[in-house]
């Protein structure tokens, strides 16, 4: 199987390599890593202290492992931790948040090149966030003696009618997955429709509620609110993880509104930075007097901008906590959505797009709590700003709110670290908690079916 797999990468990589060198010409992406990528090599680990390999896809996964990291070496100082990620962008910000330790990029799902990372990370634990089921990885992490997690697991409809078509697949992988720690009940029983352990299987909460920061004048957003000039009678709203054509709906709402209410402000943050360009070359076309965040480090902010184009990465979380009004990207296309949750736990007045899926249980939680509004689209989103700024009790309520539903749900990071912490300490193989089929998590029984 191991072998077929390899072909079967191969053949797809050969197929997606014209639009691979294209982006690379095109964006710069791909262009790099590929030694750690499809020859698996990595940085060799020396001594012989236990190891945890921590696998976090991108920029969002790479985020909520603060809590993690911190949580588990203040449990195991002596420990080791690597962590890999498969963007650069993931790269660039790991390297940034958790320097001293090793960061690099993961080997693609080659047995060559899981096999021979393996031997130079020579980790104990295997921690992959979210949902990384490589099976190459997981099976070169089993032969090499290393138990495998999943956490902070997500199984959205669309995933699992997916991987519903190479079941007997997915169920052999899931076979080899000691714990699989997930953020609600109705992905654990995706999970355990899939072929999953039921003693492996433990639902937690979601670790995104945990890495939250709530308090506004935390040091990273002070500093950035005096860089960028923002005064206290300012009113900022904030399009946050855009995507085409989020930046120009934002726009929309800002230009439509700035004269009646000239305290606004307006920050963009698109998603990725390969469209830093392009937002500033749509600002130009505009007219609108702006700034770019990377020239606020040099020059000081211009009291005429009242529009900034963040156009640098890691910062988002800290710039939220400037905002009173957020509109969350990625919700107006087909990405499914971006992390609403850093807003909400600011107390912002949040707003979000129709297409959400890829945050459908916090998106549900937030609307069943009236804390977040759904627009659907850009005059919806312009009406939304125009009643935050007439009426500010109704931001100030919202924000509360969706504020007040963040703090009650942290937790989730503790109780991974607990159940990780079980493995780590457990024997017995294919055990993930010595409580047998089921466990208690939050005051609620999650029962796996005999």
């Amino acid at each position: 199987m191991a072998y077929l797999l390899n072909i079967i990468y191969l053949l797809l990589l050969a197929v997606a390599s014209p639009w691979l060198a294209w982006q690379a010409w095109r964006t710069g992406k791909y262009r790099e890593g590929w030694g750690a990528k499809f020859l698996g090599r990595v940085l060799q680990r020396t001594g012989s202290a236990h190891c945890l390999w921590i696998h976090a896809v991108s920029v969002g996964e790479v985020n909520l492992l603060a809590t993690l990291i911190e949580r588990w070496e203040r449990l195991h100082p002596e420990w080791e931790i690597v962590i890999s990620t498969t963007t650069h962008t993931g790269l660039a910000l790991a390297q940034k948040r958790y320097a001293p330790r090793t960061v690099f990029y993961c080997p693609l799902d080659f047995t060559w090149a899981v096999g021979r990372a393996m031997r130079a990370v020579r980790p104990d634990l295997v921690v992959l966030t979210e949902l990384e089921l490589w099976p190459n990885l997981i099976r070169a992490a089993r032969q090499h003696g290393a138990k495998v997690a999943v956490i902070n697991g997500r199984l959205s409809e669309k995933s699992y009618r997916g991987y519903r078509r190479i079941g007997w697949l997915v169920q052999r992988v899931l076979a080899q997955v000691d714990l699989i720690a997930v953020q609600n009940g109705e992905y654990a029983q995706r999970f355990f429709a899939l072929g999953a352990p039921s003693e492996a299987v433990h639902t937690t909460g979601s670790i995104k509620f945990d890495g939250a920061r709530t308090d506004r004048n935390n040091p990273d957003t002070v500093r950035l609110a005096l860089l960028a000039g923002i005064a206290a009678d300012d009113v900022v709203f904030l399009a946050g993880s855009t995507q085409d054509p989020e930046e120009s709906l934002a726009l929309d709402a800002y230009e439509q509104l700035v004269a009646a209410h000239p305290r606004l402000r307006l920050i963009l943050v698109p998603r990725h930075p390969e469209r830093f360009d392009a937002v500033a070359e749509l600002l130009n076309c505009r007219g609108i007097r702006w700034q770019r965040r990377s020239r606020l480090d040099v020059d000081r902010a211009d009291p005429g901008a009242r529009v900034l184009l963040v156009d640098a990465v890691g910062e988002l979380g800290a710039w939220w906590g400037a905002a009173q009004i957020a509109f969350v990207g990625g919700s107006m296309g087909q990405r499914g959505g971006q992390n609403m949750i850093e807003p909400s736990a600011y107390g912002a007045a949040v707003s979000f797009g129709p297409n959400t899926w890829n945050f459908h249980d916090v998106v549900s939680q937030l609307l069943a709590h009236q804390a977040a509004i759904m627009v659907q689209d850009g005059r919806k989103l312009t009406e939304f700003v125009r009643r935050c700024l007439e009426d500010p009790g109704f931001a100030a309520e919202l924000g509360l709110r969706a504020r007040t539903l963040v703090l009650q749900q942290q937790g989730a990071a503790d109780r991974t670290i607990s159940l990780l912490d079980q493995l780590h300490c457990n024997d017995g193989a294919g055990s993930a908690s010595a409580g047998g089929r089921r466990s208690e998590v939050g005051g609620q029984l999650a029962t796996s079916p005999r």
